[in-house]
């Protein structure tokens, strides 16, 4: 994943290179989450789709289903804010560093690493249980994503323009709000899907 990462990032600055005059804050910005986004649904779109049947049964066995969610959910977020912070590193080093407050972009980074991995463990666990998982995933996160994905991007915007950080409090309340509530969804719903 971090490979994909890179690539991505280099890409970019292949394609951008002869009009760097011409990549505005707002675009470097919005590309960045799109790299984002796009290396956490490959990076979580497998975390149950690879398990198989006799693991998910020694699994039931072993521990109860709070606990693999919330495992996963854990795992993930650090899968997530390990690709951000590196592709985040990279990404300012080959496109050059448009941030005016970095503390607020960190926290930017941290919440939305937590909210995709968190949003995109449970909708995995949920198209496991289907025959074609990576298509239903994609219909199924598009709309928790979306909205995620634009708070996400303002509260960015609001760090690159250096603006206080009375002004993205709405902003970061909305984000966390955000995480707590899927991952409190995931720990009450997933044992009805783990049943199954």
């Amino acid at each position: 994943m971090l490979l994909y990462v890179v690539s991505t990032v280099f890409v970019c600055y292949l394609s951008f290179s002869l009009r760097r005059n011409q990549l505005t804050p707002i675009v470097w910005n919005t590309l960045f989450w799109i790299i984002i986004l796009f290396a956490a649904v490959n990076a979580i779109a497998k975390s149950f789709s690879q398990e198989r049947h006799g693991r998910l049964i020694y699994y039931y066995n072993l521990c109860s289903p709070q606990a693999i969610i919330m495992s996963k959910i854990i795992y993930n977020s650090f899968v997530m804010l390990f690709l951000a912070g590196v592709g985040f590193v990279f990404y300012a080093f080959v496109m050059g560093n448009q941030v005016g407050d970095m503390g607020l972009y960190a926290i930017c980074i941290a919440l939305s690493a937590i909210g995709f991995a968190s949003v995109l463990t449970l909708i995995a666990g949920i198209a496991s249980k289907a025959d074609n998982s990576a298509t239903l995933m994609a219909v199924l996160s598009f709309p928790i994503i979306l909205p995620m994905l634009l708070m996400t991007i303002r509260l960015a915007k609001n760090a690159m323009d250096g603006l206080d950080w009375s002004v993205s409090n709405d902003e970061i309340i909305t984000l966390l709000s955000i995480d707590l509530i899927v991952i409190t969804l995931s720990y009450l719903l997933f044992p009805y899907l783990w049943r199954s």
